[in-house]
């Protein structure tokens, strides 16, 4: 089994990390509506830990966006890139993320990641900072809010009620389905907040989470298990 190792000169402390973060935040691009809803590939990445033995899995699932349908899918196993911080996570999971990526024979289309892009302290969460490395399209649905404030949507399904910080729209609290509450939208690079929220409709037609993020989720939480049985049985730790 292959672990990913830590990059060479990937930031090792918190203030090369702003730095970095601040210097690729000068590369979003904000201007463009993004890909077509429903159309093309989109591609669900997550990421489970094994703290313990300093490992990070990754996984990348590519549906076709029309029917949601598993076109490809790819996994990365890599060590722990980055101390926990939060407003930093992206480096603690990029390399081993990119990995996956990079193992992928289909155009993976969209990123949605299961996270923040515009809606993060200094603007640029994991969506943002994926979307930049790789040039993609990409955007961030997480499941939980962050340190925004929103009133509650409506409860109808694509209801939705805008993140604010200091008075500026960074994302939406999106109601997928009727009656469930909602999850957090946010622009990560080269799309607009009203497709990533169509997106996010498109992929969620059956559960609150939508479907990238399900199949990611559960094929990364695999290859985590897979990976340490494999040092088990290696009599690693």
């Amino acid at each position: 089994m292959t672990i990913i190792g830590i990059p060479a000169g990937w930031p090792a402390d918190e203030d090369a990390a702003r730095d970095v973060q601040r210097e690729l935040r000068g590369r979003l691009v904000l201007g463009e509506s993004g890909p077509p809803p429903g159309e093309g590939h989109v591609t669900g990445l997550d990421v489970a830990y094994d703290d313990e033995r300093d490992l990070v899995a990754a996984a990348a699932v590519v549906l076709d966006a029309r029917t949601l349908d598993v076109v490809e899918e790819a996994t990365a196993v890599g060590r722990v890139s980055f101390p926990y911080v939060p407003g930093l996570l992206a480096f603690r999971e990029i390399p081993t993320v990119l990995a996956a990526l990079d193992s992928l024979s289909a155009d993976p289309g969209l990123l949605v990641c299961d996270g923040y892009g515009l809606a993060h302290p200094r603007r640029f969460g994991l969506a943002s900072h994926l979307g930049v490395l790789t040039g993609r399209p990409s955007i961030g649905v997480a499941k939980n809010p962050f340190t925004f404030t929103y009133e509650q949507p409506g409860d109808a399904r694509g209801d939705f009620a805008p993140l604010l910080a200091d008075g500026e729209e960074v994302g939406r609290a999106l109601r997928t389905q009727a009656g469930v509450k909602p999850v957090y939208v946010s622009v990560g690079h080269r799309v607009s907040l009203d497709n990533a929220c169509a997106h996010t409709l498109l992929l969620s037609p059956r559960y609150r989470v939508p479907e990238t993020t399900r199949h990611a989720d559960s094929l990364c939480r695999r290859a985590l298990k897979e990976a340490q049985e494999s040092l088990g049985s290696l009599g690693s730790v």
